[in-house]
């Protein structure tokens, strides 16, 4: 797929200091080092957090969900779907002939999640139209600003190394305008922590929910005679195969418990705050990943959670992702087109409340039953009906004369009057 989009000779690559770190770099400096817990942090490995997992997949699969529509603008104000214009069916269906639209968006949000960073290679026909948008492994981008422009480097699987012409690079929170920040490794220590708790309960219950112990011998044994006491002692009574097997301690063997007991060492506690900090980094709700605090979770604050999750978490990725479609059309296609994700269908309320809302729309004149039944994926009402505005008969326009008063039953008006 690179094929296309190579340039014809090698870039000069001048480094005026704004790099992406390599996989080399990343490995030594970031999820190659230990972090204070004790494992190795990386945005592959920080996916085996559980927590981690939910608040990328969720994200991702939001955003990706939503249709991806281009308009064209109407005069003097309006829009219309321009199914006829060539960047339709690529952003709204199929991207690349191996991805629709929503497995494309969600893969390049996971990796603006997890690292800071998402790149597609945009090929584009004869004409210089958009054709397919390839999704790239970041960590195989190399990005150099030169004086004129930013260059974009891919390392091939055989090790070398190619220029693209034109990529899509969606960023997260960043400081240069460049490189985004990646997430996980500035919050290595949080997403550590969570793994190492998990791993640290696991080995927990492998030992039959047991801390570990000594065993006391009265006399002095030789090394190979304790590495076979001890090698016994764990066949006979670790994992939970053995739990509650019952020991027999001779020769004045004596065991000793040592650590902290289960109660004590707070797992549900400990983990639940994990889960909370790292829904704190994705910004994400904590009940969306089974956080739940009793008393705080009801329908009402579920609804509105719900509303502030689109504001807050994911109206950022949504304009991020419309900044950079938008980007792909021309600047004199975007006078008269632009891409816009559709959110309607996941702000819905439930029932009562949409027919409601509908009732007031329709009564007070902005809706028609026909535009009703497409917000409710129903056909139109068959002749020009469905199509009619209502207006409610006691208002006018600010710029229209009052009514007269109706006439009474003896054609004389209200105030005694006759008519004319």
């Amino acid at each position: 797929m690179l094929i296309s989009a190579l340039l014809g000779k090698r870039e000069e690559k001048r480094d005026l200091g704004i790099n992406t770190p390599g996989l080399l770099d990343w490995f030594v400096f970031g999820g190659g080092k230990p972090v204070s817990s004790g494992v190795r942090v990386t945005e592959q490995t920080s996916l085996q957090c559980v927590a981690v997992w939910a608040c990328v997949s969720y994200i991702a699969d939001y955003v990706a969900s939503l249709p991806k529509i281009t308009y064209r603008r109407l005069q003097p104000r309006g829009k219309q779907r321009a199914q006829n214009h060539y960047l339709y069916p690529i952003l709204h269906d199929q991207p690349n002939p191996y991805q629709n639209d929503y497995e494309f968006v969600e893969t390049l949000t996971g990796h603006v999640l997890l690292g800071g960073n998402a790149y597609a290679e945009i090929e584009r026909d004869g004409a210089g139209k958009v054709a397919n948008l390839w999704p790239l492994r970041p960590d195989r981008i190399r990005v150099v600003l030169q004086p004129d422009r930013i260059i974009y480097f891919y390392t091939l699987p055989d090790g070398g190394e190619v220029a693209l012409r034109e990529v899509l690079h969606l960023r997260g929170f960043n400081s240069d305008g460049i490189m985004g920040y990646s997430p996980i490794r500035m919050a290595r220590e949080a997403v550590g922590l969570a793994i190492a708790e998990e791993e640290y309960r696991a080995r927990f219950l492998g030992n039959n929910a047991n801390p570990g112990g000594v065993l006391e011998h009265p006399n002095q044994l030789t090394d190979e005679a304790a590495r076979r006491l001890r090698e016994s002692w764990e066949r006979m009574h670790q994992g939970l195969t053995n739990a509650h097997r019952v020991a027999i301690l001779e020769e004045g063997v004596k065991w000793h418990q040592i650590g902290l007991a289960a109660k004590d060492i707070e797992f549900l506690e400990g983990r639940k705050y994990q889960k909370s900090e790292i829904a704190t980094l994705f910004r994400v709700k904590p009940y969306k990943i089974g956080v739940l605090e009793p008393g705080t979770v009801s329908y009402a604050s579920i609804e509105q959670q719900a509303i502030d999750t689109h504001i807050d978490t994911m109206r950022p990725w949504i304009l991020r992702w419309e900044r950079k479609f938008n980007a792909l059309l021309t600047p004199a296609e975007r006078r008269s087109y632009f891409v816009e994700f559709l959110m309607d269908a996941v702000l819905r309320g439930d029932t009562k409340s949409r027919y409601e809302s509908y009732q007031f729309a329709r009564q007070n004149g902005w809706l028609n039953a026909n535009e009703i039944r497409e917000l409710e994926n129903m056909n139109p009402i068959d002749g020009p009906e469905g199509d009619e505005y209502w207006q409610p008969s006691n208002m006018v326009g600010a710029a229209d004369p009052a009514p007269l008063p109706a006439p009474n039953g003896n054609g004389r008006g209200l105030n005694g009057h006759d008519t004319v």
